[in-house]
């Protein structure tokens, strides 16, 4: 999931900023369909991988928390992760000593990718306290872009998945639409069928959050039976949360071939990097890396960071590690 996330971030980065028209006149007339530079190489990754991965980090560290402490509120830990991740957009890197664990001594990760303005704000509300929602009414895909893995390792992942969002991001559907793409990768992860996994998911949330109910009912109503050659403007451009949800739906919803539904989520007139990343966490969900070409691996930012962070939270979760661990006590402090 880390790993087909990052391939669509990684995609969609060199045209985030683009219209459609400009990336087909640019790439061609399929748009973009292998990785172009952005942030000085190829294969870069932006804050909504980062983000991802520090959500990840925070999860890892509740659950030992929890096992040490006999006491946790996820969310606070989830909370602790974003404000580290928030030090490397804002901080010097040296900075990095001042703080514990392993993943923010990551030297790649003190870079800026084009933070979202909203997490950035919210972040640095120092009236705000830990795990404390965010004092704003945005629903922007800030929230939505990183709450991916709730959905791997989370029994009830709705609710974590929507407290984890608002921390950042105060409007409802914002922070629903974040509960509800986690229980979808949750879905998907069980092998649900792609438009089975969304529906069971909306069914848990329906009436929470209308915007989000329309926006979820429009692109299921626009899957086609063939091939679709780009997305239907009707579904937005991916800015805001439920947007973003419906773009990502359509997209694996319509395309039998997995590079075929990411290449859909990056061409479009919006922001490419975030619905490329959740098409491919959820392909990544469902088809495990199978779906990923060798070329797209070899020059993918950070694949040995996402690996030993994905098997290190196999092993916490399905305790194939003792959480015990000095290493593991070492690398994700419980606090």
């Amino acid at each position: 999931m880390l790993l087909g996330g990052a391939v669509g971030d990684a995609l969609g980065a060199p045209v985030e900023f683009l219209l459609r028209t400009e990336i087909l006149e640019r790439f061609g007339p399929e748009g973009i369909t292998s990785f172009a530079p952005a942030y000085g190489r190829l294969g870069a990754i932006t804050d909504d991988t980062q983000m991802t991965l520090f959500t990840l980090e925070g999860l890892i560290r509740a659950a030992l928390r929890q096992h040490h402490r006999g006491i946790c509120h996820p969310p606070s830990v989830i909370d602790y992760a974003y404000r580290r991740w928030f030090a490397t957009q804002c901080e010097d890197p040296s900075k990095a000593k001042d703080f514990d664990g392993w993943l923010i001594g990551v030297p790649e990760l003190w870079s800026r990718r084009a933070p979202g303005v909203t997490c950035l704000s919210a972040l640095a509300d120092t009236s705000r306290a830990v795990g404390q929602a965010a004092r704003n009414d945005s629903k922007g895909a800030g929230g939505i872009m990183r709450v991916g893995p709730i959905g791997l390792y989370v029994n009830r992942p709705f609710e974590l998945a929507c407290e984890a969002a608002a921390l950042t991001h105060g409007h409802v559907t914002g922070i629903v639409a974040a509960g509800w793409f986690a229980d979808w990768i949750s879905e998907v992860a069980q092998g649900q069928p792609f438009v089975a996994a969304a529906e069971a998911a909306r069914s848990r949330c329906l009436g929470r959050a209308p915007e989000l109910d329309r926006a979820l009912a429009g692109a299921l109503a626009l899957i086609p039976g063939d091939p679709a050659p780009e997305l239907p403007r009707a579904l937005g451009e991916g800015w805001i949360a439920e947007e973003a949800a419906a773009i990502a739906l359509w997209c694996v919803a319509t395309a039998a071939d997995p590079m075929t539904a990411l290449g859909l989520a990056v061409n479009i007139d919006g922001d490419s990097d975030t619905t490329g990343s959740l098409v491919g966490q959820v392909l990544g969900a469902a088809y495990g890396t199978s779906w990923i070409a060798d070329s797209f691996l070899d020059d993918l930012e950070l694949v040995g960071i996402m690996e030993i962070l994905a098997k290190d939270a196999e092993g916490v979760f399905k305790q194939r590690v003792s959480l015990e661990n000095p290493e593991a006590l070492r690398r994700y402090p419980p606090g």
